[in-house]
């Protein structure tokens, strides 16, 4: 190898683990770091091998799937590449040799990180969540340091750093522009935006919920909303229902590419309680948070509590998400513009816009110990 990996950044498989692993390794760089020395370990189905070489770093994938919750003979196949996944993450390890590694989370990860542990390689693990997800609760004892986003996270030798946000969505909370973003997006200057997504797939049940709210408000000449209905919801045509002229802004869209721009825009959001908590602390976006309710360890519920207690938010438990308590807590949001200001000034208030290079610091410490 023609240069000597300097950083091990093993995980993804999801978009919310690898973007903030991509966002150090960024800050890292920025530090003085050769992108050649920095080497990403991903999943071979997760986003890795498009977007690490997009961002200027090489990448390994490695096989493997979940293992579902109950018997099925898929689970053996899924067994079977978790295997390989292990032999091979140890094995990258060892043809490496990094000065340190660093745990994202999920299968990729593990295997990278036991290859840590047998090397006696520095391991710094980097938590996304309120409870820590399995793959960083079976390393925990062997991390030299564990970056977490939130206080009191339940990992050993933990430094709250924070969640790395994207560039574009740090490059929103430093330089915000509403009325740009609105003109960008096609909503109108002069109401109040309400901002609905649930990742990429989206949320049957937030999607109706907010449907029949739409339907509820269609004469409502103050109000727009950008529903972002996930791909498993746009194709219903009962999405987007017909609207009284002049009233309701109602658009309706299956993915959103430009998400710095909606933050931007929106006075509030009904969305999950996954990463993108972060995001609307650094946009200062106050909002509606329902949980998924079978996140690992209850986690999205977790991380919601903890940002309605710091006032940037109020939770609806997914089973209890109708049109009718939808209402009930955006509309009281919506109709107290005190209230409004208090809670995006508490979201911005537990923002950490530098949290790519607080980690960043977390693992050049750690390579040196």
């Amino acid at each position: 190898m023609a240069d000597r990996t300097w950083a091990l950044v093993a995980g993804g498989g999801t978009a919310g683990h690898l973007l903030p692993g991509l966002s150090v390794a960024g800050a890292l760089v920025a530090a003085g770091h050769d992108p050649a020395t920095i080497h990403f370990v991903g999943a071979e189905r997760g986003p890795e091998s498009a977007l690490v070489p997009e961002a200027g770093f090489t990448v390994d994938v490695l096989p493997g799937r979940g293992i579902q919750r109950r018997l099925v003979v898929a689970n053996l196949g899924a067994v079977i590449d978790l295997v390989r996944a292990l032999v091979r993450g140890v094995w990258l390890v060892r043809r490496h040799r990094p000065e340190v590694v660093v745990v994202l989370g999920g299968y990729a990860s593990f295997a990278c990180g036991v290859g840590a542990v047998l090397t006696r390689t520095p391991l710094v693990l980097l938590e996304q969540n309120k409870k820590a997800g399995a793959v960083n609760r079976a390393l925990r004892r062997f991390a030299r340091a564990s970056a977490v986003s939130f206080d009191r996270t339940d990992l050993p030798r933990a430094i709250v750093t924070g969640n790395p946000l994207r560039p574009e969505i740090r490059a929103m909370a430093e330089h915000p522009d509403p009325a740009g973003a609105r003109a960008a997006l096609g909503l109108p200057p002069d109401r109040l935006v309400v901002a609905v997504f649930a990742g990429s797939l989206g949320s049957r049940r937030i999607n109706d919920a907010v449907r029949g709210l739409a339907v509820r408000w269609g004469d409502r000449s103050d109000l727009a909303i950008r529903h972002v209905t996930g791909k498993y919801g746009f194709s219903d045509d009962s999405v987007a229902p017909a609207l009284p002229e002049g009233g309701l802004v109602y658009q309706v869209v299956p993915y959103e590419h430009r998400m710095h721009l909606l933050l931007d825009a929106a006075d509030a959001a009904v969305t999950r309680a996954g990463g993108s908590v972060f995001e609307l602390m650094a946009a200062g976006l106050p909002a509606v948070l329902v949980p998924l309710p079978i996140a690992p360890r209850d986690h999205q519920m977790a991380n919601a509590e903890a940002v309605a207690a710091a006032g940037g938010a109020v939770t609806i438990r997914d089973a209890e998400l109708t049109t009718d308590r939808l209402e009930q807590e955006l509309g009281a949001l919506l109709a107290d513009p005190g209230r409004l200001a208090a809670m995006a000034a508490a979201m911005r208030a537990a923002a950490t816009i530098d949290a790519a290079e607080r980690v960043a610091s977390v693992v050049e410490a750690a390579a040196r110990d």
